[in-house]
């Protein structure tokens, strides 16, 4: 899971979370509206609201899914609207009707507990308006049962709340540990395991990299340790490895920081530099010559010298982006 895919399914248990809210309100007020348990003469311009509002909302958020909605404002809207038609309609019956004010606070509470199963703070202000309404028109007979209803729901979706948060902590840590690691073992895979250098694939990654973020000019050196065949086969593999890093040290403390050296293959050696003239580039090639003269490590099998020494040549025209392995056969 990437950083990316988590923030889609954040926002995809919103979009949920807030379609179920609307459609349940919806249905709940389309049955309160045309199928009521209690009929009244009058309408419920409230669960009319609700309605309305709700398949609206419905129908908007279908066609904008990526436009965000804030749950807090709206569970309390819809929760005064259900606290408005509780309050009305419990004086149009006409009598002290318990169990009205019981189904309907069941019926905000169950709509709240499914729609904001993980969202303490939404489902709280969209119950709590029903429940202090039906406090007030019933307290003093089922005040306590009326909190129990309240309580109940509330103790649950809190525990699933706390469970999903260290969840979703847990997961989180996780997911960008994992990226961590990832991004470990992608700067390892572009670096060459015997000298630390960059590869082959560090090579085209340092390039995209250097090309987009600067607009000075480049350079491309190419090195390539002389009759390197012959001071294996007669020194051995692992002195012909020390060789190698001994140039490897050389090239890496004769650049600067944002310079890259590559091995690019046996012994051939990369260097891109940027932001110098062609003079500065052609000097640092003689220092690198005159570092390794210095080293004095001996070769006498070579046909050029009984010291270990290297060939070197310059891309002089201004690196732009072409090809650079064309450049490097070349």
């Amino acid at each position: 899971m990437t950083v990316q895919s988590w923030r889609t399914l954040r926002t995809k248990k919103y979009q949920l979370s807030l379609r179920l809210f609307l459609l349940l309100n919806a249905v709940s007020a389309l049955f309160t509206l045309f199928f009521p348990l209690f009929a009244v003469k009058a309408l419920s311009v409230s669960a009319l609201l609700i309605l309305v509002m709700s398949t609206l909302l419905l129908v908007w958020h279908g066609k904008y899914a990526d436009k965000r909605i804030n749950l807090p404002f709206i569970s309390i809207v819809f929760g005064l609207l259900w606290a408005l038609h509780i309050f009305l309609k419990y004086n149009a019956l006409g009598h002290n009707d318990y169990y009205f004010l019981l189904i309907a606070l069941l019926s905000v509470l169950f709509i709240g507990s499914i729609a904001f199963a993980n969202n303490i703070i939404a489902f709280t202000l969209h119950s709590l308006p029903s429940v202090a309404v039906c406090l007030w028109l019933n307290g003093s007979e089922h005040g306590l049962r009326i909190f129990y209803f309240m309580a109940l729901p509330m103790a649950g979706i809190a525990i699933q709340h706390v469970i999903q948060k260290r969840y979703d902590g847990f997961a989180q840590q996780l997911m960008y540990k994992l990226l961590e690691e990832r991004e470990t073992l992608n700067g390892l895979s572009m670096l060459d395991p015997l000298t630390g250098l960059y590869n082959r694939r560090g090579l085209q990654h340092r390039l995209d990299t250097l090309l987009a973020l600067s607009n000075s000019r480049h350079f491309v050196l190419l090195l390539d340790i002389d009759h390197f065949k012959s001071y294996n086969d007669h020194y051995g593999h692992v002195q012909g490895d020390s060789a190698i890093n001994e140039v490897a040290d050389i090239l890496r403390n004769s650049v600067r920081k944002n310079d890259t050296v590559i091995r690019y293959g046996g012994e051939e050696m990369v260097m891109f530099i940027s932001g110098i003239r062609p003079d500065a580039a052609l000097r640092t090639a003689d220092e690198i010559q005159k570092k390794l003269s210095e080293k004095s490590i001996e070769h006498k099998y070579s046909d050029i010298s009984d010291k270990l020494t290297v060939s070197m040549g310059i891309y002089n025209t201004e690196y732009a982006g072409q090809d650079i392995y064309s450049l490097i056969d070349k």
